[in-house]
This record gives C-alpha cells, structure tokens and sequence, in this order.
C-alpha cells in the first residue's frame, strides 16, 4: 500500500461540480492500494496516518500528530500512486489491485482510522473527483507499507 500524506489548512473535493466533502486543518491523505496488500498493511498505513508528528508545537517543531491537534482527514483513493514508471514514458498498472478488491481495502482504511478517533471524510472510489487544497509548510510525506 502506498501513501501521500499532505499537511493542509484545508481541502475541498468535487464531484460532478458539487461539493462532496471538505476538511480544515488536518490530512488530505491519498491511498494506493497494490496487489497482495492486507490486514497488516492496512494497521502500518492507519498508524503511521494518525501518529506521524507533522504538525507544528508551540516552539515551531514538527512534534505533534493530526490527533493531537484535533485535526480532520480526508482519504481519497488513487490508483495512479501504483504506477510503474521504470519502462517506457506510459506507466503500467500491473500492481495495483483490481478496484473490486481495493474497494474494500480502501473502506477498511477508512475505518479502522475513524476507530483511531480522528475525523474524516473520503471522496468516492472510482469517481473523477476534483480537489481543492492548501499545503501547509508545504508538508508532503511517501509511505510505502512494504
């Protein structure tokens, strides 16, 4: 499973010109889900999400987790981030999950990180969604589960 983590002020998404979900401060998070992917990539991603220390403390270090500031997520799924760029300029697919799995990957994502007490909001799997954000610092973490 991959990961971009994206420290926001905000973040709105759109689907068919109508807002479908928006967040202030916190995550805008996009998940690609690859083949083969399971219940242990699926905790490593969820805890790595809401415990990494991104955001600022009161001496202006990188010390505190969106938990900690009382922080929203917003989980958008993209299987773009699967993409195998190393032959050729046409990226290939192969290791991403076919949608009917990574469906339900992605919705588990989503839940265990709502168990985890954090707020959030998703886009729809799928949909052509358009999204609207500030980067904050600009802070944009990779994180591969394997």
């Amino acid at each position: 499973m991959k990961a971009v983590i994206q420290r926001v002020n905000f973040s709105n998404l759109r689907i068919d010109a109508m807002e479908y979900s928006k967040i202030s401060k916190g995550l805008l998070v996009f998940i690609g889900v690859q083949k083969q992917d399971d219940k242990k990539d699926i905790e490593y991603i969820c805890r790595k999400i809401t415990n990494l220390r991104i955001f600022e403390d009161e001496n202006g270090k990188m010390n505190l987790s969106v938990k900690d500031i009382q922080g929203e997520i917003m989980i958008v799924s993209q299987f773009t981030l699967c993409a195998d760029c190393t032959a050729g300029n046409r990226p290939s697919f192969i290791d991403a999950e076919v949608p009917q799995i990574a469906e339900g990957i992605y919705e588990d994502v989503v839940k265990v990180i709502k168990q985890m007490g954090v707020p959030v909001v998703t886009g729809k799997f799928g949909a052509d969604m358009k999204i609207n954000f500030e980067n904050d610092g600009p802070v944009t973490i990779l994180l591969q589960s394997k």
